[in-house]
């Protein structure tokens, strides 16, 4: 609860500091506030009290929303230090930008921290509308106008679906509270259409983490959004989008049907096998990305297999997935600023021009291959174990030859790095690139090598 109280607080206090004529003490101001939300957020680790509800139960603080609201908040700071350089032409607009991406992680934090409902809905609302402005915020550029309009006009569409199947579960439960639908789910005699309430708001979710065969919005948003935008969608969103699925199926349904459980198991199977397919033809590196999300958010998918005993799995996937796609998009700002395009061409070279960038993007897309030592490699161990464990021996299997597959994207971009000339100059851009990315990478590796820090915090 403090850490939604400090987050909303901060919202408040970036606009107060633009009314005040402080625009140049945003961004300081917002990281050590983001700074301070995040010791709030860890410290409730070390309480020895358990899960605590407020509100009438609206808003629950555990160990899972704890957990996960810590990665949102790296996440949003590694935003926040490259909005400075990003947004360096539109001063003016840089508050309403920082705002924006508060009020997302608002939405967010809601979404994994909710006992009602009413309280997921609108969380889920906050970060959709957030994500609209952002796509769209270029309105001089026809690619962005596209983008922010396809998101709204699909994501408005998903959004009819989650509220209809939302109000089914109420309709066979009479309650948005999550204790009573919990119960209510695991009893015999419950509605049937619960069960088609269930779907409808499996559906929505399954477009807002971009999963086949939903994802058809993913490409086109992720190249025409601003890359920093993108950047926040692929790696912030996304993990917000599977954490909230999660908890939301953990928490209303834990009798799974065999005919759920195969959907789950189907929806993970396309998602990583259209992803990776997909992003082998693709020239463009935010396309290839995103296509990449596609895949990912289909191993993610498989932690839901695992309910009630796949939190720690999850979290630690989407830490180790979300690290390396900000340290990716750090380099890739950085080497296509003022370009029209984000064309593999672009990275011809890198190697020479700025090896620290090139190291540091190779380590990312090693990590989302799943290359030992990187976190990703474990994470990907850690979910396979347990879906033997479960007896999903093909599924598994399948993850493995899609793991493989995604090589060829990869190595591909880190062909050009090392093994092709250019002729271009690197462009002059802010330190801040390399500082996100490095850190970034050193986290991933951190927890690569010490995986117990993550999985502990969920046990």
């Amino acid at each position: 609860m403090n850490t939604l109280i400090a987050i909303g607080s901060l919202g408040i206090l970036v606009l107060l500091l633009e009314i005040f004529g402080a625009r140049k003490t945003i961004i300081p101001v917002t990281i050590i506030g983001l700074l301070a939300t995040l010791g709030i957020s860890l410290g409730g680790f070390s309480t020895e009290s358990g899960p605590a509800s407020f509100f009438n139960n609206m808003i629950v603080e555990d160990k899972y929303s704890m957990g996960f609201s810590s990665l949102f908040i790296l996440l949003t700071i590694f935003i926040v230090l490259m909005s400075a350089d990003f947004y360096n032409k539109e001063q003016k607009k840089l508050p309403d930008y920082i705002t924006v991406k508060l009020l997302l992680l608002f939405g967010g934090v809601a979404m994994v921290s909710f006992g009602n409902l009413a309280t997921y809905f609108v969380g889920i609302e906050i970060l959709s509308v957030s994500l609209y402005v952002l796509a769209a915020s270029k309105p001089e550029n026809i690619k962005s106008n596209e983008a922010g309009m396809k998101y709204f006009l699909m994501g408005a569409f998903a959004s009819g679906f989650l509220l209809f199947g939302i109000a089914l579960i109420y309709g066979a439960t009479g309650s948005f509270d999550m204790e009573v639908i919990h119960q209510a789910g695991m009893s015999a005699g419950v509605e049937d259409w619960f069960y088609i309430g269930v779907a409808m708001v499996s559906v929505a979710m399954f477009f807002k983490i971009a999963a086949a065969p939903f994802h058809l919005w993913a490409p086109d948003v992720y190249q025409g959004s601003p890359t920093l935008t993108t950047a926040l969608m692929s790696t912030l969103a996304k993990v917000i989008a599977i954490g909230g699925f999660y908890r939301l199926l953990n928490g209303m349904y834990g009798n799974f049907s065999d005919g759920f459980i195969t959907t789950i198991i189907v929806v993970a199977i396309l998602s990583m096998t259209i992803g990776n397919i997909m992003a082998l033809r693709q020239d463009n590196v935010k396309r290839m990305l995103a296509y990449s999300g596609i895949s990912h958010a289909g191993f993610m998918l498989m932690a839901l297999l695992a309910i009630p005993n796949g939190a720690g799995n999850l979290l630690y996937y989407a830490t180790a997935y979300a690290l390396a796609g900000i340290a990716a998009f750090a380099v890739i700002i950085a080497v296509t600023k003022n370009k029209d395009d984000e064309n593999i061409i672009s990275f011809n070279g890198l190697g020479k021009k700025n090896p620290v960038m090139a190291l540091t993007l190779t380590l990312a897309l090693l990590s989302m291959a799943g290359i030992p030592i990187l976190a990703g490699f474990f994470g990907k161990v850690f979910l396979f174990g347990q879906m033997l464990e479960m007896g999903y021996t093909t599924l598994v299997i399948i993850a493995v030859v899609n793991s493989i597959i995604s090589l060829g994207y990869y190595f591909k971009l880190i062909l050009a790095m090392y093994t092709k000339s250019s002729t271009e100059e690197m462009p002059a851009t802010s330190s801040i690139y390399t500082v996100v990315a490095v850190i970034a990478t050193i986290i991933n590796l951190a927890i690569g090598l010490f995986p117990d820090f993550i999985l502990t915090m969920m046990a």
